[in-house]
């Protein structure tokens, strides 16, 4: 039986020990002033399980509309993480070609126009699917959105500034599918970076080698 009909079920019951009630001789007739009370209680129990049975009915029907909507937000998650490191080898591969060799050879440049341009459909695919591209430069380091690679001595910017951007981060709904790798300044004003800001985690120093 379903929650709807036993709901159902018992809103019966208690409508048919209401009208028992309502039927039952008054105290000194012939009826039986005890049953009445009887009746009575159990009538308010009855009416007790149904107001239970509906407010769980409503609990249950908000948790699955937000289980629902979180499937549709974050069904695309694994497959968006995988596209995006698709687009990093495009990125990297449009990099490698030097701006003389476009110039020198127009069907080589042609060739980085059409990679370009996939790259380019690809990112704009997968923001029609909620995933976004985060954009830290200029912010405070967030250790939930940011992963601090290496650090830029500067006494002209507060501490913990994001000031360049290694690799871009994305999210997906309120979840972050890749921090962006960052680099932060140190020696700025304290006071004004610590003011909402956040350490950054450990420094990755391969990652800096690297960079």
């Amino acid at each position: 039986m379903s929650d709807q009909a036993k709901d159902e079920r018992v809103l019966e019951e208690g409508v048919a020990v209401e009208q028992a009630a309502e039927a039952a001789p008054a105290p000194g007739q012939d009826g039986d002033y005890e049953a009445l009370v009887r009746l009575l209680k159990e009538n308010e129990e009855l009416k007790d399980r149904a107001l239970r049975a509906a407010a769980e009915m409503e609990n249950l029907r908000r948790r699955t509309a937000r289980e629902i909507q979180d499937a549709r937000t974050y069904a695309a998650a694994n497959f968006a993480r995988d596209m995006l490191s698709v687009s990093d080898n495009l990125s990297r591969a449009l990099q490698a070609v030097a701006p003389e060799a476009k110039a020198a050879d127009p069907s080589l440049a042609a060739l980085v126009e059409g990679v370009e341009m996939t790259e380019r459909s690809m990112l704009s695919t997968l923001e029609r699917h909620g995933v976004k591209r985060l954009e830290p430069l200029g912010e405070k380091f967030d250790p939930h959105f940011h992963q601090a690679m290496f650090e830029v001595p500067n006494p002209d910017i507060a501490a913990n500034t994001v000031v360049q951007v290694v690799q871009p981060g994305y999210s997906i709904g309120e979840r972050v599918l890749r921090p962006a790798m960052v680099g932060v300044s140190k020696g700025g004003p304290r006071a004004a970076a610590n003011e909402g800001a956040t350490e950054p985690g450990p420094i990755n120093e391969q990652a800096e080698k690297d960079a």
